[in-house]
């Protein structure tokens, strides 16, 4: 599946399984195919042909990459080699560690129990607030 004189560019799936965006082409195809991928400002489709410089924004969760393609390789490698085959932008690499950094920030303070307290953990409640009536 790697590009040939005949073939000049490779499955935009292929690719992003084997930049290791998503862990199987499945999950690529089905990315692409709900509008997560975008090639050139435009939509794709999972068969079309990706070139070397072209541009792809992605989301991917939360997080959106933005990546200039450099090399195409139909084959899923090591995460080292993977990313050599795009250059995330600069921008796109500081808003994405921006936003991490204020969704963690947000998930640090209190949270709220998900679900109603369990007998022994009411009986704490409840000593907790005879103490408070002394």
């Amino acid at each position: 599946m790697t590009p040939s004189p005949e073939n000049p560019g490779l499955r935009l799936d292929i690719w992003l399984w084997a930049a290791r965006f998503y862990k199987t082409r499945a999950l690529a195809k089905h990315a692409i195919e709900g509008g997560k991928v975008d090639v050139q400002g435009q939509g794709a489709k999972a068969s079309r042909l990706l070139k070397t410089g072209e541009t792809l924004r992605l989301q991917r969760g939360e997080d959106v990459f933005e990546v200039q393609v450099v090399a195409l390789s139909g084959k899923r490698g090591p995460a080292a080699a993977a990313a050599l085959l795009y250059l995330e932008s600069d921008e796109s690499r500081e808003t994405r560690l921006r936003l991490a950094a204020e969704r963690r920030a947000a998930n640090a303070g209190y949270r709220a129990p998900a679900g109603k307290p369990d007998k022994r953990a009411r009986r704490l409640i409840q000593a907790l607030g005879d103490l408070d009536a002394l």
